[in-house]
């Protein structure tokens, strides 16, 4: 089985490396660290894990380094004397964890999983554990840390139907990877009985809950004057700020015309939009041009923000930068959550609702099905059918201040009432490295 993946993954790898590297050149800065990706890494690195015990955790992009951030400073209290790797796959997920962590967590790049760069890796980090954040099941990965008996753990985990489906077809290469995990964290019962049917060991899977609830919570410190840069785009002080978080292909375009015509109703009415990618600016663009949105990008106002003595004069600002949702996000009057209109899957409703934002999304919330449940059990979010359902509620709530504060009071303790789940998290993790002689310091 092993030598058939390896030859698989090989023409595989061939065959798809023009996409995957056109990819990281979209996606800009790709030379730093291109080496990592094949387990070249730098003396500065083999210095610092010199006689130290170390913990490898690895989030794939920017979604997953938020709770990954969130999950260190919760684990370095407990564990001072670890040394703490973490890794992502992803350029954007790099500069986020470059931005939220210190100087003395190494950041580096997550191998290829080929067999050779994830025996270099694993020999040089010799990890006294990993852990998987949301993550991708690499086989070689963790062939390699079952042989060298690594604890391995996987945390905030969920079992999509799709991807269900997928590891019960491909059961014969899925079981045994699943199988390998020391621990398993669920955020909710039908992800821990979907993952004990595709091969995780029952006892080691535990019901922990959604570390985003916590991660929503969390407070990020950043020189960021988010009135500020309204105003530079073209806001008028005090005015009600609609605020579209990871938006896809597609929801722009019909964003730009609810927005245009709310603006009849609503003439102060200001848009943000920020897509999930921020390397589709030129699609975004070119959808807003043709609709007459009058529009500014967040990085032209980021070195002239202190130079212009006047706003810009249009009434949207595209957000082409990563890392600023959750700002933009508490300076807004409404919320609208993306993904859910024109695609599938969805984003995450929960750091807006944390925030006591009234907020709404289309039907496709396919990837948040179990947190949706809970927010609309308790009348805590809109969700709507499609856009003439959309701009409905938007008009409804931008016009609406009790609603709009009801919606949002009730977000709010939806999330209050879901924490914790990082803390058991990190209980999971300390059990499972227990024997491993590393120094674990009593909880605070």
């Amino acid at each position: 089985m092993r030598t058939v993946y390896n030859i698989l993954f090989l023409l595989g790898f061939v065959l798809s490396s023009p996409y995957y590297f056109w990819r990281m050149w979209r996606r800009g800065n790709w030379q730093a660290g291109f080496g990592e990706r094949f387990a070249q890494y730098d003396t500065k690195l083999k210095q610092a894990l010199t006689n130290r015990h170390s913990l490898w955790l690895h989030a794939v992009s920017v979604g997953e380094v938020g709770l990954c951030t969130q999950l260190i400073k919760a684990l370095e209290p407990r564990l001072p004397n670890a040394k703490v790797v973490v890794s992502t796959t992803t350029t954007t997920g790099m500069g986020e964890l470059r931005k939220r962590l210190p100087t003395h967590i190494s950041k580096i790049y997550y191998p290829i999983d080929r067999r050779s760069y994830v025996s270099r890796a694993q020999n040089l980090i010799k990890p006294e554990a990993i852990v998987l954040v949301e993550a991708e099941i690499w086989p070689n990965f963790i062939w390699r840390a079952q042989t060298q008996r690594i604890p391995l753990f996987l945390v905030n985990a969920r079992v999509s139907e799709k991807s269900f489906r997928g590891y019960k077809r491909f059961g014969f290469l899925f079981r045994p990877l699943f199988g390998a995990f020391t621990g398993v964290g669920a955020q909710t019962e039908a992800d821990a009985q979907r993952l004990r049917e595709i091969g995780c060991r029952p006892e080691a899977v535990r019901v922990i809950g959604s570390m985003k609830f916590d991660a929503a919570r969390a407070t990020d410190q950043r020189a960021l004057n988010i009135p500020a840069l309204l105003w530079q785009a073209g806001a008028q002080v005090g005015a009600p700020v609609l605020v579209c978080g990871s938006t896809h292909d597609g929801e722009e375009a019909l964003l730009g015309e609810i927005f245009l015509r709310l603006r009849k109703q609503i003439p102060d009415l200001f848009l943000v939009l920020v897509p999930r990618h921020f390397e589709r600016t030129r699609e975004v663009e070119r959808d807003l041009q043709s609709r007459g949105v009058k529009y500014v990008l967040r990085n032209e106002l980021n070195a002239s923000l202190k130079e212009k003595s006047a706003p810009a004069d249009s009434h949207c600002l595209v957000v082409n930068t990563t890392g600023e949702l959750k700002f933009f996000y508490e300076h807004a009057t409404v919320v609208f959550v993306g993904k859910s209109l024109t695609a599938n899957g969805g984003q995450n409703p929960i750091e807006p609702c944390a925030l006591g934002k009234a907020t709404v999304f289309g039907p496709n919330m396919q990837n948040f099905a179990d947190v949706v449940s809970l927010f609309l059990t308790e009348q805590a979010v809109v969700q709507v059918k499609d856009a003439a359902e959309l701009e409905t509620a938007l008009a409804r709530l931008l016009t609406d201040s009790a609603q709009r504060e009801q919606l949002g009071r009730k977000g709010a303790a939806v999330v209050r009432q879901n924490l914790g789940a990082i803390d058991r998290t990190v209980e999971m993790i300390l059990q499972g490295v227990n024997d491993s002689g590393i120094y674990i310091a009593p909880k605070r």
